[in-house]
């Protein structure tokens, strides 16, 4: 017997499964064998009783968990941190344990009643390091971890766990002596399946697949050189065998039916500070900020979304405040307190929440954090990155509205301090103040009412993708909100590619362009010489679009348009002298449109008016979606990407191909504003044409 070392149980007088907390107990209420149980406890307590010195817990009447004496508490040295269980069917437990701890002489901490943390069940130091590894994400809180840090003086590696079948972090995670580790790795998200790799070395490393993990293998006691468990296959007794240690099986399947086995029904009552071999590794810190939401909270769904990012990024949240609305139309406001176990993390999470409208309201000061920069075209480090939603920084107490709104830009504010600007980071210069990290700022989103649906005809709300919906419906919508815009001087803007002018669509678009539906137009080399070629040559790709067969040397005609439109010295003048008689950019020319074709390096020629310098292109492309309210984005995955990333929110985008990859990349951009549409291009502007005639048509007005 090794003599040094003391176990606390409790006998299973009292002990069944009387209520559902965990997964292990569906389906076995009241299902469990007393005398099987006392049998299954008598052997282990026989077992342990040959290797260490066990003492009892007088079991309590009502309280039938309580034989899992692990979540009693978490013991270091002479201080012991009493459980706050998560369940109120456990919670009558916490008054014996804080007895018993006390009468062993113990120093005992109690957490906040509201923080969960449920003992050595989800605390379990390592037997090499010295460090302390705490699970978090089922049973015990991450905002607990620096309490134990604080008054056991160790150092906490937080390990979020992400399968609730293992909801205590020994259910899966078993430090064994000189370093080893057994673990069941699906059971970690991978930050923390990292930071195990990071701390433990491979050779030490005995990772389980899924039958073993299924039986609690990892549930063990670990003496020494023995394992104490409740059942193991023959392959993973052999791989735990060769690190040297004794396997002993003892069967706990009556235990199992709670969810616990042979760790569960034991706490190490001693245990001994391990100066740590890894003393130049800094601490793991558990990083909290505190964010405001304000909105229609429930209805939009913004609260679910928002503590969902938290807790799938690794992250953890409690509630401070949530005041509901109590008017049909009055806005609610959540004030929730984040934890992650790392910087990194949370900054991750702080990004996702900035963006769906939380506010930093957790410093002295609300303002954005600054930082000069050093170098032409390099932001500092920790830049802040916009996204396409309207941004606000708050410089001096003041929150200033961000200007040229777009997505990947950093934000930089003037000298005076009395204006922010979305800059591209080739645009920075030495001497622009950026702002950095997360503080002071917030994005405004568009408010989501109730009812939002009722109050107006059609609209763009879901952002949604298909193949199969009725192309015919999708088109009613747009062709309406298309004659709005253009009855009330709006401006549309088209982005397309060449596919326009070979699916027949070309005509259609010049019709728009014609009608007044069209103030800017957005392409390459490809659209503008294709449709020259067409209006020139009756031809694309050297293909009869009339009766869509190859002609004869038609492959030359494309090189033929461009080199006519460069002896003519642009498009305007090739239109001017009568080159160029209809089409898409005739249209243009002739009634004031503006375009801009940015080249690429698979284009030919260029055409004169290729603008061949991708950065003014991009300037170009900027300054014509300026103040638009639509933007059609026909058939060009390169243009229509470009396109949406200089977008900011607000702007209604409808993007047509018949590549779904295409459609989902920039409707996933985050707007609920758009809309797309998986079809075929020239079809779409067809029925597009057709609805718009019919608006436009007597009739329909009289209707």
């Amino acid at each position: 017997m090794t003599a040094q070392l003391n176990y606390l149980m409790c006998a299973p007088d009292h002990y069944d499964v009387d209520y559902v907390i965990n997964p292990w107990m569906e389906g076995n209420v009241h299902k469990s064998s007393r005398d099987r149980a006392v049998e299954q406890w008598q052997k282990l307590y026989g077992v342990l009783k040959g290797l260490v010195n066990v003492e009892l817990v007088p079991p309590a009447k009502g309280w039938p968990d309580m034989v899992f004496t692990a979540n009693a508490g978490l013991v270091l040295g002479d201080k012991a941190v009493l459980s706050r269980f998560l369940h109120k069917e456990r919670q009558g437990e916490e008054p014996y344990f804080k007895a018993w701890f006390e009468s062993k002489g113990f120093t005992v901490f109690e957490l906040p009643k509201d923080l969960p943390f449920e003992g050595a069940g989800d605390a379990l130091f390592d037997r090499s390091g010295g460090w302390l590894w705490a699970g978090y994400g089922f049973r015990s809180e991450l905002d607990a971890h620096p309490y134990l840090a604080k008054w056991l003086n160790v150092e906490v590696l937080s390990l979020r766990l992400i399968d609730n079948r293992f909801y205590h972090l020994d259910t899966c995670f078993c430090p064994l002596t000189d370093g080893y580790l057994l673990y069941y790795p699906p059971a970690f998200d991978s930050y923390s399946n990292r930071l195990i790799e990071m701390r433990i070395p491979a050779n030490k490393r005995i990772a389980i697949e899924e039958a073993d993990a299924v039986t609690f293998s990892c549930n063990a006691v670990n003496v020494d050189r023995h394992v104490v468990m409740n059942k193991i296959s023959d392959r993973l007794k052999q791989r735990i065998s060769d690190a040297g240690f004794n396997v002993i099986e003892t069967p706990l399947t009556e235990f199992l039916k709670a969810g616990g086995a042979a760790k569960c029904l034991t706490l190490r009552t001693i245990e001994v500070p391990i100066a740590s071999e890894l003393a130049n590794v800094e601490p793991s810190i558990v990083e909290a900020r505190i964010v405001e939401l304000t909105g229609h909270l429930l209805d939009s769904g913004i609260i679910n979304r928002a503590l969902d990012l938290v807790t799938d990024n690794g992250g953890s949240f409690q509630v401070l405040e949530f005041n509901l609305g109590e008017q049909r139309q009055s806005t609610s406001l959540a004030k929730i307190r984040i934890s992650a176990p790392s910087h990194d993390l949370m900054e991750t999470i702080m990004g996702e929440l900035i963006e769906i409208g939380a506010v930093l309201q957790d410093r002295d000061t609300s303002d954005a954090n600054l930082e000069p920069v050093l170098q032409d075209g390099v932001a500092p480090d920790d830049f802040y990155v916009s996204t396409i939603y309207p941004t606000d920084a708050c410089v001096d107490g003041e929150w200033l509205r961000c200007k040229n709104q777009r997505m990947d830009a950093a934000i930089a504010i003037s000298p005076d301090g009395k204006t922010a600007t979305c800059k591209l980071l080739r645009d920075l210069v030495v001497g622009d103040r950026v702002v950095v990290g997360y503080d002071g700022v917030r994005t405004v989103r568009k408010p989501e009412a109730r009812d939002t649906a009722k109050k107006e005809e059609f609209s763009f709300m879901g952002a949604g993708v298909s193949s199969e919906r009725r192309v015919e419906l999708v088109v009613e919508q747009i062709a309406w909100e298309l004659r709005q815009i253009r009855d009330r001087g709006g401006k549309l803007v088209v982005s397309c590619g060449p596919v326009v002018v070979h699916t027949g669509g070309a005509p259609h678009l010049a019709y728009l362009i014609r009608e007044g539906y069209v103030q800017s137009m957005l392409g390459g080399n490809a659209i503008a010489v294709h449709d020259m070629e067409q209006s020139s040559m009756g031809t694309s790709l050297g293909v009869d679009l009339k009766r869509g067969v190859s002609v004869k040397g038609g492959h030359r005609h494309h090189l033929k348009v461009i080199n006519s439109v460069r002896r003519y010295g642009s498009i305007h003048k090739a239109v001017e002298a009568g080159f160029v008689k209809t089409g898409v950019m005739y249209e243009c020319v002739k009634n004031d449109v503006p375009f801009v074709l940015a080249g690429s390096i698979r284009d030919d020629g260029p055409l004169p008016d290729t603008v061949m310098d991708l950065l003014e292109a991009q300037r170009l492309y900027s300054e014509q979606i300026r103040g638009a309210d639509m933007i059609l984005m026909l058939s060009s995955m390169l243009h229509s990407i470009g396109v949406g990333n200089m977008t900011p929110a607000g702007v209604k985008m409808v993007c047509v191909d018949i590549n779904p990859a295409v459609v989902t990349k920039l409707s996933d951009r985050g707007s609920v504003e758009s809309v797309g549409v998986v079809t075929d291009v020239g079809l779409f502007l067809s029925l597009l044409v057709q609805q718009l005639k019919k608006l436009d048509s007597p009739v329909s007005v009289a209707v």
